[in-house]
This record gives structure tokens, C-alpha cells and sequence, in this order.
């Protein structure tokens, strides 16, 4: 990485073959549409979000979720919506399911 890059690999799709792969490519405008995938260490996609043209990707939401799939990799925790680092997390149980709104309240903002 250089001074000023990014800790993460960028590449571009020219041909739009990896976007074909995950049916982003739009045939007709030969180009691909905004999709973003978290790709885990084990090779399986845990998260995808794709967007048509006018509307943007929100790249706080992608990093508030990669530290999600992180933390819970390293803790098996689970992280409730909005989750934020350094946020409550849950135990996962058989008994939470169906039940998080009993033990969990979004933080108010």
C-alpha cells in the first residue's frame, strides 16, 4: 500500500466478467450497476447491497458492517441492527430468537 492508499484491494472490471459472475453487469449499458460484497476470509459472501445508478452506497454502513462480521468472527457474538462498535451485543441462544426486542433496545439518537 502506498502513503495515502487504501488498506484493501481495488480492482476494475473492464470486461464485466466478475460482474456477470454476481449479476451486476447490466448487458445493455455494457457496465456494471453499484453492487458492494463482503467477502469473509473463508471465501463465502456474508453481506451484498446493490443499488441502481442514482442512489450512492453509503460507505459508513460498509465499514460499521465489516467490524460487525469481524466482531462476531472473533467473539460469536451477535450484533443487532444498527450495532455500532463498542455497542451491546447478545449471546446467541435458542430462546433469543423471536425475542431480541426483550433483551435489546436501540440506543436513541
Amino acid at each position: 500500500m502506498v502513503d495515502g492508499g487504501i488498506p484493501y484491494p481495488m480492482l476494475s472490471d473492464q470486461t464485466g466478467e466478475i460482474g456477470r459472475l454476481y449479476g451486476v453487469y447490466d448487458e445493455e449499458s455494457g457496465t456494471n450497476i453499484r453492487g458492494r460484497f463482503l467477502i469473509d476470509p473463508d471465501g463465502i459472501i456474508q453481506a451484498a447491497e446493490v443499488l441502481s445508478p442514482p442512489v450512492g452506497r453509503n460507505p459508513e454502513e460498509l465499514f460499521r458492517q465489516i467490524k460487525a462480521f469481524q466482531h462476531n468472527r472473533n467473539t460469536g457474538e451477535v450484533l443487532p441492527s444498527g450495532w455500532e462498535e463498542g455497542g451491546q451485543t447478545l449471546k446467541p441462544h435458542a430462546d433469543l430468537a423471536g425475542n431480541v426486542w426483550k433483551v435489546w433496545q436501540p440506543p436513541k439518537k
